[in-house]
């Protein structure tokens, strides 16, 4: 069974990503509104009846905003770890689930596994979702490539990857020290660079789509990020997520290498 993927949208103004089958999805983080992500959804094709579960990265605003209404309702089951669900406000009890990292859960024939990662949050995770034998990652604020990113990038046949600012753009910047200090200091969002690196090292010989997520409004350029890695992508699709839009929907196999996005094929589900 192949996987659907799309990145409704990415940006500090709201990160929400959707993986799922023919059966069911899930979305990680949802920091738009949930009539927005409805409406995005709709132009994709996309049924909200399919979604049976959202799982929830960590506490930022711009990964948690629409959690509380678009929980309540679609009664949907929030996966959250303690420490995150102590700044997210007004979801009822009986959809809580104490999120565990390394532990597997199962959403109907979806698998999926968070791990901790490195960020200036309390209990930050990221999360790979598995359909037998395809898996696709969601790895976006982290402060840095750590072994445990290493040891699931390496699997995936799919990634959305924060490629988040460009090293003179941010230096060059407008910003204050303290702020760009935060930025790269260990606990922020990768760099360009970083997320290149490792691309080109770790990446497994079956990735077929790499989303390229997360990125400034004021330290990136999505023209230089999509340059930057198609230059080194070796046959792999790389998509640019926008802070503005829906991507297309992008069908992720391990036997068949497609690139087209669904929406150019004209399919709807």
């Amino acid at each position: 069974m192949s996987l659907f993927i799309t990145s409704l949208n990415s940006g500090s103004n709201g990160n929400c990503y959707y993986v799922g089958n023919d059966q069911e999805a899930i979305l990680v983080d949802v920091g738009i509104s949930c009539r927005e992500t409805e409406k995005r959804m709709v132009r994709l094709g996309l049924s909200m009846q399919k979604v049976k579960a959202i799982f929830v990265s960590h506490e930022h605003s711009d990964h948690i905003r629409g959690i509380p209404v678009l929980a309540k309702k679609y009664q949907l089951p929030v996966y959250i770890t303690p420490g995150t669900l102590m700044h997210l406000n007004g979801i009822d009890d009986r959809l809580i689930h104490h999120l565990k990292g390394f532990e597997i859960v199962n959403i109907g024939s979806l698998e999926v596994t968070s791990f901790p990662k490195i960020h200036d949050a309390s209990e930050p995770h990221s999360f790979i979702v598995s359909c037998n034998d395809v898996k696709v990652g969601v790895f976006t604020d982290l402060g840095i490539v750590c072994d445990q990113l290493i040891r699931y990038f390496s699997q995936c046949h799919a990634a959305f990857l924060e490629a988040n600012y460009d090293d003179d753009m941010l230096d060059k910047g407008g910003y204050p020290y303290y702020l760009k200090q935060r930025i790269r200091g260990g606990k922020g969002h990768l760099s360009n660079k970083q997320a290149l690196g490792l691309f080109t090292t770790h990446r497994p010989p079956h990735m077929t789509h790499l989303l390229l997520s997360h990125l400034s409004k004021n330290n990136n350029d999505p023209k230089l990020v999509e340059d930057l890695f198609t230059n080194c992508a070796d046959g792999i699709n790389i998509i640019v997520a926008s802070r503005h839009e829906e991507t297309p929907v992008y069908y992720i196999s391990n036997s068949v290498v497609q690139h087209e996005p669904l929406g150019q094929l004209g399919l709807n589900f």
